[in-house]
């Protein structure tokens, strides 16, 4: 009698592990299936990021030329040969149209559709503060405070996008200067 006890509760409590372990093993399918069928999230502050970064590599693959120019023409107490040629001021309005036109071909990436028209104002300011520098350096006696009028428009609407994402606002100039 006592045997038969014995396996009849080894067999109940088998019987019940077993049913309760399936339910696991069902629940644990649910919440993974669940998880796959989400969306996965963005992490916008990473994307940001990653944009501002993207912008400043373009800019500094074609500015070259006009950094060296910007360099030579601010340095003060500068002998007359130190100045910078005709030939450096054409090609540092080459290398600003060709930056102007490398941001206007940049495109904000789809994961940051909620920030796009902030983004796309911004890129837009930073374009129209290289054209304007590129069509300055054409002249006889270039100033360049238009074109960084606009550059600061576009870091005043850059900083805003990042602050509305609680990060602190870049400083793009530092960057590609």
């Amino acid at each position: 009698m006592k045997k038969f006890l014995l396996s009849l509760t080894a067999i109940i409590m088998a019987i019940g592990l077993a049913a309760c372990s399936a339910n696991d093993e069902s629940t644990n399918e649910k919440k993974e299936t669940a998880k796959e069928t989400a969306a996965p999230k963005v992490d916008v502050k990473k994307e940001l990021v990653k944009f501002y970064m993207e912008i400043g590599n373009k800019i500094n693959a074609k500015d070259a030329d006009l950094n060296s120019y910007m360099a030579k023409a601010t340095k003060e107490d500068a002998a007359p040969e130190e100045l910078p040629t005709a030939e450096e001021k054409a090609k540092a309005s080459e290398s600003a149209a060709a930056v102007a036109a490398e941001l206007n071909s940049v495109q904000v990436p789809g994961t940051l559709k909620d920030q796009k028209s902030d983004l796309d104002a911004a890129l837009k300011d930073y374009a129209a503060s290289y054209q304007a520098k590129a069509d300055e350096l054409k002249k006889d006696t270039p100033s360049l405070t238009a074109g960084d009028d606009l550059f600061a428009q576009g870091e005043e609407k850059l900083g805003k996008v990042f602050e509305s994402a609680k990060l602190f606002p870049p400083t793009l100039g530092k960057q590609v200067n």
